[in-house]
């Protein structure tokens, strides 16, 4: 244990030496970034657009009647089998399919945040107070009616939460699908880590990071300027004396 401690710590301080480093192919390692971030974006997004029609048939509250409770079940153990296959699973069954690159991991994205984000989203519908809907159905509104404006209304701050937070996880998480040839960053990864180029993994690993920063920073002001309603700038300068 010892030995592979101490080998364990070379691997660590040889991340930091960075050799040759203004030769380094700034270029190609940030565009494989800009293609990570694409993949996550594209994916993320459809899966939100997705999940959020399929995760009212799944909400108790809207599918109550007798006839809708066994649709309900059924779009609830869909969400259970797309979110219980891990995304690198997806990511290999589409490389099979439609061939390396970008698509493979968009796809990936896709199936699994619908059974993510339908499972959330539903629950999300769930939670809310239930005398909205109600008033609206006295005073005549349909079933559409009253789930847009008594349902959605009140789960719309859960929704856009759970959507950015998405982003930022598979922002992360897609690095991973470069391994098994979904393209972006995680091939400039792997191959790196064969060729034991460490300081490249820990130069990728920084910039990950700081993209992960920056979009955590939007998307807290975006939930600020959506959710209180406060005219908060997406960027903030800084303050001069």
């Amino acid at each position: 244990m010892l030995m592979g401690c101490q080998q364990l710590g070379r691997y660590f301080l040889r991340m930091f030496v960075w050799h040759d480093f203004l030769n380094w192919p700034f270029g190609y390692y940030l565009s494989q970034v800009g293609i990570t971030l694409g993949i996550v974006f594209a994916g993320t997004l459809t899966a939100s657009l997705l999940a959020l029609p399929l995760s009212f048939l799944a909400a108790r509250n809207v599918m109550h009647s007798r006839t809708a409770k066994p649709l309900a079940f059924l779009m609830r153990r869909l969400f259970d089998v797309l979110r219980g296959i891990d995304m690198a699973i997806w990511g290999l069954i589409f490389v099979r399919a439609v061939g390396m690159g970008p698509l493979a991991g968009v796809l990936a994205i896709i199936l699994q945040d619908v059974g993510l984000l339908g499972k959330l989203y539903a629950e999300g519908h769930e939670a809310v107070e239930r005398s909205p809907g109600r008033g609206l159905g006295a005073v005549g509104a349909n079933s559409l009616q009253k789930h847009r404006f008594g349902i959605f209304t009140q789960s719309f701050p859960q929704f856009l939460a759970l959507s950015l937070y998405q982003i930022e996880s598979n922002t992360r998480s897609a690095a991973v699908l470069g391994f098994v040839g979904a393209g972006g960053v995680g091939l400039v990864y792997a191959e790196n880590m064969r060729l034991w180029n460490w300081d490249v993994v820990m130069f990728l690993t920084l910039i990950l990071v700081v993209v992960v920063m920056v979009m955590d920073v939007i998307s807290s002001r975006l939930r600020k300027r959506y959710i209180s309603g406060k005219p908060v700038p997406l960027w903030q300068p800084a303050a001069r004396d």
